[in-house]
């Protein structure tokens, strides 16, 4: 127990109430494109909506789930999302697990460490990226979206330092009952490094699910476009050909935008909170080297 004194009373109030205030000022965008979503048309386009909807409709909603090369993009990218975080765990972690070891165990350890570290400095580029992707027959297919991501250096040195804050006695337990390393890998090293690993997935389909620019490059079909992408194609390029007539008769352009966005950014925010207590800690700890 410690006494805590009047000026730490003070600070803690003060921290507080500005974390408070920053934390509005980030969620206070995001509403505001909720309440334009729920609004009609007229006070929309004259941007009188500003904290509650003006003539409550849902209107925007309804014929944005009506279009189906939305709803087509949305299940692109929940299956890139899912199929792209699920594959690049598997790879990184067993790649983390066997560059975590030291050298008398894994004697090529610090050759492979720095080939891996070198694709953080150096890049092929943008062209033989796309030129290796067309030769390979991947265009226009979800595997031209998950595989030049797969292998991420950063994630897997997050995992590495936090594999090597794991005691040496559960490994060596494990080996002594017979246990070898893919045992100990999914039986020591997994359950104990949940933080990293929540945290590490955060990133991933956070990527994965904002990613617009490979679908830009790879995808040629307007039903296989990422959801990133379909929105960029008509927020930011301003082309509403791929949005039902209709709806665009019927609504005007900020109202479905501002629908477009929020949707596209729900999923993560469902998704996050779940995550936000793994985050400081697999932060922390993957990133002090031991």
């Amino acid at each position: 127990m410690y006494h805590k004194t009047m000026p730490y009373r003070i600070f803690s109030i003060f921290n507080n109430v500005f974390l408070t205030i920053l934390s509005l000022l980030c969620l206070l965008p995001l509403y505001h494109l909720l309440m334009v979503s729920l609004s009609a048309s007229a006070p929309a386009n004259a941007g009188l909506v500003t904290f509650w909807p003006i003539g409550f409709t849902l209107e925007a909603y309804a014929k944005t789930f009506a279009n189906t090369n939305f709803l087509s993009s949305l299940w692109v990218s929940v299956e890139r999302t899912v199929l792209g975080t699920g594959l690049a765990l598997i790879v990184n972690t067993i790649a983390a697990y066997a560059l975590s070891k030291e050298t008398r165990v894994f004697r090529a350890r610090n050759i492979y460490l720095w080939y891996f570290v070198i694709t953080m400095l150096f890049s092929g580029g943008l062209i033989p990226g796309y030129i290796l992707i067309l030769k390979l027959g991947l265009m226009n297919t979800l595997l031209a979206l998950i595989l030049p991501g797969l292998v991420a250096v950063f994630n897997i040195i997050l995992l590495l330092n936090f594999f090597r804050t794991v005691p040496k006695d559960l490994e060596e337990a494990a080996f002594i009952d017979g246990a070898g390393h893919f045992q100990t890998f999914i039986k020591i090293y997994l359950p104990v490094s949940v933080p990293v690993i929540a945290t590490v997935s955060l990133f991933m389909m956070v990527g994965h699910w904002n990613a617009y620019f490979d679908g830009i490059i790879y995808i040629r079909d307007a039903e296989k476009l990422p959801l990133a992408t379909f929105m960029q194609t008509i927020i930011v390029q301003a082309d509403m050909s791929k949005l039902d007539p209709e709806a665009v008769k019927n609504l005007s352009q900020r109202t479905i935008r501002a629908s477009q966005i929020f949707i596209s950014a729900l999923p993560i925010l469902l998704v996050y909170p779940f995550l936000q207590r793994y985050f400081v800690t697999g932060i922390v700890v993957g990133a002090v080297k031991e």
